[in-house]
């Protein structure tokens, strides 16, 4: 997968928006370390989270399976536009027939697992789309083929406390091994002066 951040707000704005409540803003050093620490003291300590609301982050996350996008629907504090399928499914009528072999070639389309079954049976599913899309049948109807292993990318946008409730569920262990490396990705796509308000939800490291 891939994970790019493409806009973010500067800690000015959440510094600025802390401050309005005491009317300190003589006090604010433009984002400086003094405005850092305010918005750590008062968004995680103080645990006045709402704050940190002012905070948001527009990140392009690409090859990723559709099996996690189901995922990233639970996290409803959270925008995301999604490559259609309904337009986008062309790109795999031109393909020669897929052999369940063939892995490296099927996963310009899927997210392997490295489970030979699963794959296996996953480029079955994939070349069972590819003959429904060559026999002329409308993508609209063609989708319902879709393996949950196709991959697919968006445009992802959350705030920074959701992004924090994002983080603590789906970097540990228990969670699914895709969105738990895209928790991961994301902690490390963030800005490095922006780390310091998610290094506490981050939960040990991507699958092995």
């Amino acid at each position: 997968m891939i994970v790019t951040l493409i806009h973010h707000t500067p800690l000015i704005v959440c510094a600025d928006a802390i401050r309005t409540c005491w009317q300190s803003f003589d006090k604010s050093d433009q984002g400086g370390e003094k405005d850092r620490e305010l918005i750590d003291r008062v968004g995680n300590k103080f645990k006045h989270a709402s704050t940190l609301e002012h905070l948001h982050y527009t990140f392009y996350i690409e090859g990723v399976s559709r099996a996690l996008l189901q995922e990233l629907a639970r996290h409803r504090m959270a925008s995301l536009s999604v490559k259609s399928t309904r337009y986008t499914l062309k790109e795999l009528k031109e393909e020669a027939p897929f052999e369940a072999t063939q892995l490296e070639r099927a996963a310009q389309y899927l997210v392997l697992t490295g489970v030979e079954m699963v794959d296996q049976m996953s480029v079955l599913a994939l070349e069972n789309l590819r003959q429904v899309l060559a026999a002329g049948i409308s993508n609209d109807r063609a989708k319902y083929c879709l393996p949950e292993s196709y991959k697919t990318e968006l445009t992802w946008s959350i705030n920074a406390r959701s992004l924090q409730n994002f983080l603590s569920l789906r970097s540990d262990k228990a969670a699914l091994w895709e969105i738990r490396d895209l928790a991961h990705t994301l902690y490390g796509a963030v800005p490095q002066d922006h780390q310091y308000l998610f290094a506490a939800s981050i939960k040990g490291e991507g699958h092995e």
